[in-house]
């Protein structure tokens, strides 16, 4: 999703009107909403100040609102070829079933290795019922937060 369908996504979470979230960001009563539907609609892009500020309304990182535009198959193919160069990740076929494996490159994946077992440690205590849903996406949607006790912690500090 590209941050116009993720503003959308989360005000809506929020229950606000385009209008309340407009005022919320400091716009004019009379201009407010037409702003927030201009983002939205993806014709016209929130600067940076305005992302974090969107981040503070929603309760979320702003990386949970700028994220890759992947709307599209083609678009993600390229964001996994990119993760294919970068971290050496790469698909395999095991038993007749896609999957996306590291390379063998400790230097390269490493970091990453660690935060996608992360990940996969959260996906499981919510599989498990250990966590609810709504705690897996509060995890989710705040990331990176590295609170006291949160395996996030565990982050080298280089990817903080």
């Amino acid at each position: 999703m590209a941050i116009a369908e993720r503003i959308n996504y989360f005000r809506n979470k929020c229950g606000m009107t385009m209008k309340y979230l407009g005022q919320k960001l400091g716009y004019a009563e009379k201009s407010a909403d037409v702003r927030v539907a201009q983002y939205e609609a993806g014709t016209r892009k929130p600067k940076e100040d305005t992302v974090r500020a969107l981040a503070e309304i929603f309760d979320v990182a702003p990386a949970a609102l700028d994220v890759p535009d992947i709307d599209s198959y083609i678009g993600i193919m390229h964001t996994l070829f990119t993760l294919e160069d970068q971290y050496t990740i790469h698909a395999e076929l095991i038993d007749g079933e896609p999957v996306l494996r590291f390379g063998t490159d400790i230097k390269k994946r490493s970091h990453l290795w660690d935060l996608f077992y992360y990940w996969a440690a959260e996906a499981s205590r919510l599989q498990n019922g250990e966590i609810t849903e709504e705690e897996y996406n509060n995890w989710r949607y705040h990331y990176p937060r590295f609170d006291k006790g949160n395996m996030w912690a565990k982050v080298p500090p280089e990817l903080k």
